[in-house]
């Protein structure tokens, strides 16, 4: 493997250790709001969670793609 792929692998590695801690945040959020829900009391955040979630699976997505990448990076680096 030459250095621009490793740098690249290595760049693409952190980006989605910086996505995991993002989403590991976003899931504390989902879950202090919907702890601190009470429908007897008319306490919901049905928009927040909504936007919660979508941020977690973005996050997600992001993630995923970095992984496809690197998966590219080393098979055309092996080739």
């Amino acid at each position: 493997m030459n250095k621009d792929i490793e740098q690249a692998i290595a760049a693409a590695e952190a980006e989605m250790t910086a996505f995991a801690a993002e989403k590991k945040a976003v899931e504390e959020r989902i879950r202090e709001l919907r702890a601190r829900e009470d429908f007897k009391n008319g306490v919901y955040f049905p928009g927040e969670i909504f936007e919660a979630q979508q941020d977690k699976l973005r996050l997600e997505t992001e993630i995923l793609i970095r992984q496809n990448a690197i998966k590219r990076l080393r098979l055309g680096a092996a080739s």
